[in-house]
């Protein structure tokens, strides 16, 4: 892969063997990627979604913290 920039290649890269955990979850029909802070929240960090609304929710915003209840199957 090729990238041309104007900003440093250190500024690029900074950060990004981040070893945050992370999990999938569907939310209202919508799967994303997050990172849990807690048991019932997590901050969104990408969508994985074909739908384009889903893109334009602000509540699915990458950033925004979402609160959900964990299903545990048994």
């Amino acid at each position: 892969m090729i990238m041309y920039s104007i900003v440093p290649l250190d500024d690029i890269i900074e950060g990004i063997e981040n070893n945050e955990p992370s999990q999938e979850i569907e939310l209202d029909g919508v799967i994303m990627q997050v990172q849990p802070m807690n048991s019932y929240q997590a901050r969104i960090v990408r969508l994985i979604s074909p739908n384009p609304q889903d893109y334009l929710n602000p509540a699915y915003s990458p950033g925004q913290t979402i609160y959900f209840h964990p299903h545990i199957e048994t």
